[in-house]
C-alpha cells in the first residue's frame, strides 16, 4: 500500500468519516475504492438490483471513466454488485434504461448529470427511493467539486441522501472549501494529511519528489518556435499540452498537427461533447504522442507513461500548476514538467516556491530555432477557419489572463499586445475593449482586406458569400434613411451612464490601473507576498 492508502483504509473502513490529502498521484483512488467494496460486503441485508449502496462522485468525465474503470478490477469478482457510469455526454433516457435493465449498487458519477437522474421521476426513475440504502458517498477531487460550478449540484444531491452514512472526501489540495465540511455531511471527520518523504516533509511539498520541474523565459513571439522545437526533439515521448482556453487549444492543436509530423497530435476540452470519451481512452492507450488540452485535463487523470508536462500558459490558480504537473511522475514514475513564462512573468517562480512548496530550476531557451509563425501566417492565408480560430484564441487568451488569480504578476495592462499578436501569427489585431485606443507600432497588419480571406471548406464559404450578401443589401436599403432615435427619459439615461462608468471602472480594475486608495490597500494587504515578490529587495 501507498502512506495514503495505509492511513485511509483502515480509518474508512471503521465507519469513519475521513478527510484525506495526498500529493496527486499517490494511489488515492484505491484508497476509497476498496473500503467502499468492504463496507457493503459487510452489509447483513444484501442489496437488490436497483438499490444504490455507494455513490463516487467527481468532477470530470474523464475522471470518472477511469474511476469505473478501476472499480471494474475488483467487482467482476463479485458478481452481486451492480455499477454505473452517469457522466455527460451520453443520452439520460438510455441511462435510465440501463440503470433498469442492469441495476446500479455502485454508481460513478459526475455532479450534473447525477443531479438530473434525481430529477427523472417522469422518466420512470425514482433515484431517491433507491438511495435510501446510501452506506457510502465518497467525492473525489473535493476541493475543486465544492469550488462554485458544482457547489449547487453537490447541495442538490445532499438533500436526496440519507444522513446515516459514511462519507470521504479526497483530493491533492484542501483549500478553505474543506472547511465547509458540514456542509458536505461529514460527522467528527479524521483528517489524513500524507506528506512526501525526506526534505519535502518538512516543507509540506506539494508535487511528487519524483517530478523535474522547469521553467523556461521567452518572449510571446518566441514561445510557439521554443514549444514546437521541444516536441520535435521529444517525438518518441508521450505529451501534454495545457493551455489557457478552449479556443487556444483548437487554434494551436491545428498548428501543431501540421508542424509537428509523424506524431500523433490530438485535442482535448471541456466545450467538446461527445468525442472527449473517445478521445482520452485512445490517447490513453497510445505508446506516445501529444494532448493539447485545457484544465479539463488537470485533476486527477491517470494517463500512463506521460513523459513531459509542457504548460504553455500557467494556469489561473497556483494549485491547478500543482494538478497539471501532478499528471507526470505518478505512484513512483519520474517524470518532467515545463512552464513557459514571459518575462514580465519571472517572479511566479518565487511565487510558487513559497505558495505551493513547488522547486523549479530554469532551462534556458535554445538559440537558432527555426521560425515557423511565417508558416502559421501562410496557413491563415490559406484558410479563413485557421484565421478565424486564431483571432479568437487571441481574444480568449488575453480575456483568461485579466482574470488571473495571481494579477500583480500576471497584469493586462503590462502586456505587450504587438508581440502577443504575432506569437499568434494574427494578420491583423481584433476589435476588443482591452485593445481600444492603443496604437501598436511594433505589429504590422496585413494590407488588404481580411474579408477576402475563404474558407476552404467550400460549403461554409458559400454560407459566408450568401450572409455578406444579405449585410450588404441591409446597408443599401438603410443609406439615405434617418435614425429615428426615440427620445429616453432623463432618468433612464442617467442609470445607463451610471452603469457604463461602473463597468469601466471594474474593467480598469481588472487591468490592474487605477486602483482606489482602499481597493489597493485591501488587495495589498491580501497578497503581500505577490508585492514583495514584484518589488524585489529594498536595495533595488
Amino acid at each position: 500500500m501507498t502512506p495514503v492508502q495505509s492511513a485511509t483504509i483502515p480509518l474508512f473502513m471503521s465507519n469513519k468519516d475521513v478527510a484525506a490529502e495526498a500529493v496527486t498521484g499517490s494511489g488515492k483512488t484505491l484508497a476509497f475504492v476498496i473500503p467502499v467494496l468492504e463496507i457493503l460486503l459487510r452489509r447483513e441485508e444484501k442489496l437488490k438490483k436497483t438499490q444504490v449502496g455507494a455513490i463516487i462522485i467527481t468532477p470530470t468525465r474523464e475522471l470518472a471513466v477511469q474511476i469505473d474503470e478501476v472499480l471494474s478490477h475488483f467487482t467482476k469478482h463479485f458478481p452481486q454488485f451492480s455499477q454505473i457510469l452517469l457522466i455527460g455526454g451520453t443520452n439520460p433516457v438510455e441511462d435510465i434504461e440501463k440503470f433498469k435493465e442492469h441495476g446500479g449498487n455502485i454508481i460513478v458519477a459526475t455532479p450534473g448529470r447525477l443531479e438530473d437522474m434525481f430529477r427523472r421521476k417522469a422518466d420512470g426513475l425514482d433515484l431517491a427511493r433507491c438511495v435510501k440504502s446510501l452506506d457510502v458517498l465518497v467525492l473525489d477531487e473535493a476541493d475543486r467539486l465544492l469550488d462554485m460550478g458544482f457547489e449547487a449540484s453537490i447541495n442538490a444531491i445532499l438533500d436526496f441522501l440519507p444522513k446515516q452514512r459514511r462519507t470521504g472526501l479526497f483530493s491533492a489540495t484542501q483549500t478553505q472549501e474543506v472547511e465547509n465540511l458540514v456542509r458536505a455531511g461529514l460527522r467528527n471527520p479524521v483528517r489524513i494529511s500524507v506528506k512526501e518523504k525526506g526534505v519535502a516533509a518538512s516543507s509540506t511539498q506539494k508535487t511528487p519528489t519524483r517530478l523535474e520541474n522547469y521553467y523556461m523565459i521567452c518572449r510571446a513571439d518566441e514561445k510557439f518556435n521554443q514549444l514546437v522545437h521541444f516536441l520535435r526533439q521529444h517525438k518518441q515521448e508521450k505529451h501534454l499540452v495545457f493551455f489557457s482556453t478552449c479556443a487556444c487549444v483548437e487554434y494551436y492543436g491545428k498548428a501543431l498537427e501540421s508542424m509537428v509530423k509523424n506524431a500523433k497530435i490530438m485535442c482535448i476540452h471541456g466545450k467538446m461533447k461527445h468525442k472527449r470519451n473517445r478521445i482520452f481512452t485512445e490517447f490513453r492507450k497510445l505508446p506516445s504522442g501529444i494532448l493539447v488540452c485545457t484544465d479539463v485535463m488537470a485533476r486527477g487523470i491517470d494517463i500512463p507513461e506521460v513523459n513531459w508536462v509542457l504548460q504553455y500558459d500557467p494556469p489561473r490558480s497556483a494549485s491547478a500548476f500543482v494538478h497539471r504537473c501532478g499528471r507526470t511522475a505518478r505512484i513512483g514514475h519520474v517524470g518532467s514538467a515545463l512552464v513557459f513564462l514571459l518575462p514580465m512573468e519571472e517572479s511566479y517562480v518565487s511565487f510558487l516556491s513559497i505558495n505551493q512548496k513547488c522547486p523549479m530550476q530554469e532551462m534556458k531557451p535554445p538559440k537558432n530555432v527555426v521560425d515557423l509563425l511565417p508558416k502559421l501566417k501562410s496557413m491563415a492565408l490559406a484558410d479563413r477557419a485557421v484565421f478565424e480560430k486564431g483571432m479568437k484564441a487571441f481574444v480568449s487568451y488575453v480575456q483568461a489572463y485579466a482574470k488571473h488569480e495571481c494579477s500583480l504578476i500576471f497584469r493586462v495592462k503590462d502586456l505587450d499586445f504587438a508581440s502577443l499578436a504575432r506569437g499568434f501569427a494574427l494578420l491583423r489585431m481584433p476589435k476588443m475593449p482591452e485593445l481600444k485606443g492603443k496604437s501598436f507600432s511594433a505589429f504590422i497588419p496585413v494590407s488588404f482586406d481580411t474579408d477576402t480571406i475563404t474558407f476552404k471548406d467550400k460549403n461554409r464559404e458559400k454560407q459566408r458569400q450568401k450572409l455578406l450578401e444579405q449585410q450588404r443589401k441591409e446597408k443599401q436599403e438603410n443609406e439615405g434613411k434617418k435614425k429615428f432615435i426615440r427620445n429616453k427619459a432623463w432618468s433612464k439615461q442617467k442609470a445607463k451612464k451610471e452603469k457604463k462608468r461602473k463597468m469601466t471602472a471594474k474593467r480598469k480594475r481588472e487591468e490592474g490601473s487605477d486602483l482606489e486608495d482602499e481597493d489597493l490597500e485591501e488587495l495589498l494587504n491580501d497578497t503581500r507576498l505577490l508585492k514583495r515578490l514584484k518589488k524585489g529587495p529594498k536595495n533595488n
